[in-house]
């Protein structure tokens, strides 16, 4: 039976530690220096033993090892906290990480009250090991984070953060999420379920009541700075509170971002609205009824994109010559012909937005005063509020609604060079006249592009030759590799040979058919390199080497 790699024993952890708030590295620590009880699976476990009312059967896994032991170490926090140990002494803010007291305290063991149901023992270990073990996971936490040296001003951050939190929620799904957790995680608690139950929100058909919980989550987190100890189930929840609210990947990146960043900050972080600007922007051409005001907002909207100085300025760069709107003001007819020209290329612009948004501070600003002069807004902050608006809409909207997220639309397809070359690579489009292979698929969706002609030449050589055998086969060829590079073709183990450093090389496979039965049909004619694989019996490699090879690896 095959263990667990390395990576996916970190999910448990990071998945158990995030649930309880126990800080992940020390179960990683407990794996490696436990290596016991031998479980059902294959794996070694954490140390975890069963005890009271816990049988082996439920913790003879190890997702189940991990469960308990997370358990276990929050309900050991909970006990050395009711002994008198104070938060410094279960956690050493300096350096963000568990005290030396505190391991020591994991290392002797620990067996839980016998009416604990959730935990389960944890035999003792040697305490300078698990140190060791405890400190190499953190620094492999820590390796690509922009950590200060010091981390003694992150509690005070937190705090910070904490207390901007009510006047900047806006009531969004996400938002309101971040604060569960750390309601949840503050009062050590399994489920959300459990937190309305510690709120007393009203729940009905297991949903809360919006309003009551809103209200509650706001008061807990105005209360938060008055009951902050400095424990680790406090510092986790408000850990994972920025975390969330900031829609970031890793616990170290929120750490990271609020010790390089002002935590007083007075502003919700504007990128979450994005999505609210870009639907606004997608439903434009709907909306736009070439009325002077609807002309005007999309006139400013460009002109503040593009930093232009003046209205005059921005017609002229939409192609319209100011002094001919002048000009035909006694002219109706006229008039007009040359609004509908500025209409069509404001329209052009705004189709173009989805597609060109970076998104800069400069850029999403302009979209910002183009959603308050097109909604008639008094000022910034009412145009952000009903942008707040429209995400709750878009949170919640069925598909098909109209108030959902329209579905993108590509960007019109360049016309076909005569010849490609490395400048002019189009993803989308076949690389032979009218073929089934594109771009994307030789490239790895624009990962690899070919970096020059002789390789841009030799992908499209196998294109072409690989479409004939595609026309053959009569099914699509799905591409697993094409052009690699050097130094990728190196990290997967590629010959030093391979063609597929040279770029006219395929490994593919067909739905329904075995690598023999292709191999079989494509045998015959096939000019160069065609190969199958004993271990993979679907995969098929095909080559636009100069001569006839075959081969079974």
């Amino acid at each position: 039976m095959s263990t667990l790699a390395p990576d996916q024993r970190n999910y448990y952890y990071l998945v158990e530690g995030g649930r309880t708030g126990v800080h992940k590295p020390i179960l990683a620590a407990l794996y490696a220096v436990q290596g016991q009880p031998q479980l059902a699976d294959g794996e070694t476990g954490l140390g975890i033993a069963p005890v009271n009312q816990v049988d082996m059967a439920e913790v003879d896994t190890f997702a189940a090892q991990v469960q308990y032991a997370a358990n276990t170490l929050r309900s050991l926090t909970s006990g050395l906290a009711e002994q008198g140990w104070g938060g410094a002494d279960i956690w050493d803010a300096s350096v963000d990480r568990y005290s030396d007291r505190f391991l020591q305290a994991v290392a002797k063991g620990f067996t839980p009250a016998e009416g604990d149901r959730d935990s389960a023992q944890l035999e003792p270990t040697d305490p300078a090991a698990l140190l060791q073990a405890y400190l190499e996971d953190i620094s492999a936490d820590y390796s690509g984070a922009q950590l200060p040296q010091s981390l003694s001003q992150l509690d005070s951050a937190l705090l910070a953060f904490a207390e901007r939190v009510p006047p900047n929620y806006g009531r969004l799904d996400f938002q309101r999420q971040a604060m569960v957790e750390a309601v949840r995680l503050w009062r050590q608690l399994n489920t959300t379920a459990a937190v309305y139950d510690a709120l007393n929100v009203p729940v009905a058909d297991q949903v809360p009541d919006e309003a009551a919980l809103d209200n509650a989550l706001v008061a807990f987190m105005q209360s938060a700075a008055r009951y902050y100890t400095g424990y680790p189930n406090q510092r986790e929840a408000l850990i994972r509170l920025v975390q969330l609210w900031r829609a970031m990947d890793a616990r170290e990146e929120a750490i990271a971002w609020l010790l390089t960043h002002d935590p007083f900050a007075t502003e919700t972080n504007l990128a979450i609205i994005d999505p609210a600007l870009i639907a606004f922007v997608q439903k434009i051409p709907d909306l736009y009824n070439g009325q002077g005001d609807l002309r005007f907002a999309l006139t400013e909207g460009y002109r503040r994109w593009f930093g232009l100085d003046s209205r005059t300025t921005a017609i002229q760069q939409l192609g319209i010559n100011p002094d001919d709107l002048a000009q035909t003001a006694d002219n109706p007819e006229a008039l007009v012909m040359t609004a509908r020209t500025l209409d069509r290329a404001l329209l052009d612009f705004a189709a173009s937005i989805p597609t060109t948004y970076t998104p800069t501070e400069d850029q999403r600003e302009a979209l910002i005063h183009l959603v308050q002069v097109w909604r008639r807004l008094e000022g910034r902050i009412p145009a952000i509020q009903s942008l707040f608006e429209d995400l709750r809409r878009l949170e919640r909207a069925a598909p098909s609604s109209p108030e959902a997220m329209p579905a993108p639309v590509p960007a019109p397809q360049p016309p076909r060079p005569m010849q490609w070359t490395p400048n002019n690579i189009q993803l989308d489009a076949s690389i032979v006249p009218n073929g089934n292979f594109t771009w994307s698929e030789a490239t790895r969706g624009g990962s690899h592009l070919p970096p020059n002609q002789t390789t841009v030449d030799a992908i499209v050589r196998i294109a072409a030759l690989a479409q004939q055998a595609r026309d053959r086969i009569g099914r699509p060829l799905l591409i697993t590799s094409w052009y690699r590079p050097a130094e990728l073709n190196r990290r997967v183990g590629g010959a030093s040979r391979s063609r597929h450093i040279v770029g006219d090389a395929i490994d593919f496979y067909c739905l329904g058919l075995t690598g023999n039965q292709v191999y079989w049909a494509l045998d015959p004619w096939w000019p160069g390199g065609l190969g199958r694989y004993s271990q993979f019996p679907a995969l098929v490699h095909l080559d636009a080497r100069g001569s006839k090879v075959r081969w079974t690896h």
